[in-house]
């Protein structure tokens, strides 16, 4: 299916480059739309990056979001590493695959996930080897976090502290360490998702790419594993910690557990990203390796009650969209509902992982699609 349109991503040239001449605009993972903010992250920082919408262009075929604004992670939350390494092309990157909005906090997901090394061009048998055996885990992936957010004209601004009905908010994140957190700690036990935290997200090891907020819950689209096929969700709860600046598991089921699972045929594919529509989740699907599609977008009815572990068939989640990608280029990696006029909800975002030169306007532009989602919506 092709885009209905498209919106121009103006980021500023001075913030655009990422270690070793990588840009922003790359490597987008995420997107969510609060107002006339757009919400962007890239998967090998350690900030946001917040545009503006404008009006569409005189041929109405596109819009434009501009006036980047960057917001780094650390002036709000204690990340266990700190923003650079040994050097500042060395960046301990958050690895941001999850954004979502629950009207006071904007909560943010790292990707939780291993790293293996890749071979370069040029390299021997003997070193490629080695890199291929290199297996890292970088602290700050280690990332369940929220932000307290304010209004901002039309749009929206981060804070560490604000004031709202009922107190004040702060910004805090899951207890851990480099190491882990509360989360990978008990999921080391689990019996499905257990054996799967010690394999790099890239070959189908532990691997969040999506994150919903669900009433007083949040849900975790899980790229890896897939497991025969299935992909899972973690459903679990956050609540304040007795430690400032400190999130804690709560009991999400009515027996306690501290996360529950739920796993949706997506025909082999794995979890993306994440995105709320009403009562329901829009499943952005795509391989749990490192590979070209196929991607489609799956709506998913949540069950009424909350807490409760589920096996969702594939007969039970409407198909909607068959999204393009290219051949090592434009893989769909992050989405975000878009219309914020009388066809709200209409309208999808996505943005793109590995953008590829015809997708790169100037020096820091890219282009997003916008596709039309059938009228089931």
């Amino acid at each position: 299916m092709h885009p209905s349109n498209i919106v121009l991503l103006e980021f500023h040239p001075e913030r655009d480059e990422l270690c070793y001449g990588k840009e922003l605009r790359d490597g987008l993972s995420v997107a969510l739309r609060m107002g006339d903010s757009l919400w962007l992250a890239n998967d090998e920082s350690v900030s946001l990056e917040r545009l503006t919408v404008c009006q569409e262009d005189s041929t109405g075929n596109s819009s434009f979001a501009r006036e980047h604004r960057q917001y780094a992670l650390h002036d709000y939350l204690d990340l266990p590493l700190p923003p650079h390494g040994e050097t500042p092309d060395d960046i301990n990157e958050a690895d941001i695959e999850g954004l979502a909005c629950d009207g006071k906090y904007l909560w943010i997901a790292g990707s939780h996930s291993l790293r293996r090394k890749q071979p370069k061009d040029g390299d021997g048998a003997k070193k490629a080897h080695r890199r291929l055996a290199t297996v890292s885990a970088d602290g700050n992936r280690y990332l369940l976090a929220r932000i307290p957010v304010l209004k901002e004209g039309d749009g929206y601004t981060l804070a560490r502290e604000a004031a709202h009905k009922g107190g004040k908010h702060s910004a805090a994140l899951l207890r851990g360490d480099e190491h882990g957190n509360e989360l990978t700690a008990l999921l080391k036990h689990d019996e499905h998702l257990g054996p799967f935290l010690a394999i790099p997200g890239k070959d189908n090891g532990f691997d969040i790419e999506g994150l919903a907020v669900a009433g007083k819950h949040l849900l975790l689209g899980l790229r890896g594993p897939v497991l025969r096929g299935w992909a899972a969700v973690v459903e679990i709860a956050l609540v304040e910690d007795e430690l400032p600046g400190r999130l804690r598991l709560a009991p999400v089921a009515d027996d306690g557990r501290l996360y529950i699972k739920h796993f949706l045929d997506l025909g082999g594919l794995g979890i993306r990203d994440l995105c709320v529509l009403g009562k329901d989740i829009l499943v952005l699907a795509g391989p749990t390796m490192d590979l070209d599609g196929p991607v489609s977008l799956f709506r998913w009815r949540l069950e009424p009650k909350r807490g409760k572990e589920s096996v969702v068939p594939a007969s039970d989640l409407a198909r909607l969209l068959q999204l393009p990608f290219g051949e090592g280029v434009d893989h769909p990696e992050g989405i975000t509902l878009f219309d914020a006029g009388k066809g709200a909800g209409k309208s999808l975002l996505v943005v793109h992982d590995a953008a590829s030169p015809s997708r790169q306007i100037g020096e820091s532009t890219v282009v997003a699609d916008v596709f039309t989602v059938p009228g089931s919506l």
